[in-house]
C-alpha cells in the first residue's frame, strides 16, 4: 500500500503564502501524474494543479498566475506554491499519486484564508 502524506497547510491572511508538500512513499514504479485537488464545505473536490513525469503542468483557472506545482528532485515528491491567497481558497487540499495502473489519495492538509 502507497502512503501519501500532505503538509504546509494552516491559517493564512488574505494575499499571503504557503507551500504545500506531497510526499510518496513509493518510487521504485515510475509516478506518472501528482495532482493537488480541493474541497471545500458543501462543494465538490475540484482539481487545483498537476504535474507530469515529464514536467507538463496545468493549473484551474481559478489559480493560473497565483499558484504553481513542481516537482522534487527525488522523483515522490511534489509542491504547490500558493501565492496571492484568498478567502475562497479556503479548502482541504489532497494529494493524488497516479502510477498509471493504480493511483492512491494522501488524508489532505487544510488551507484556511482569513483575516
Amino acid at each position: 500500500q502507497v502512503q501519501v502524506a500532505e503538509s504546509g497547510g494552516g491559517l493564512v491572511q488574505p494575499g499571503g503564502s504557503l507551500r504545500l508538500s506531497c510526499v510518496a512513499s513509493e518510487s521504485i514504479f515510475d509516478i506518472t501524474v501528482m495532482a493537488w485537488y480541493r474541497q471545500a464545505p458543501g462543494k465538490q473536490r475540484e482539481l487545483v494543479a498537476g504535474i507530469t513525469s515529464s514536467g507538463a503542468t496545468n493549473y484551474a483557472d481559478s489559480v493560473q498566475g497565483r499558484f504553481t506545482v513542481s516537482r522534487g528532485n527525488d522523483k515522490n515528491t511534489a509542491y504547490l506554491q500558493m501565492n496571492s491567497l484568498k478567502p475562497e481558497d479556503t479548502a482541504l487540499y489532497s494529494c493524488n499519486v497516479d502510477y498509471g495502473i493504480f493511483n492512491f489519495w494522501g488524508q489532505g492538509t487544510q488551507v484556511t484564508v482569513s483575516s
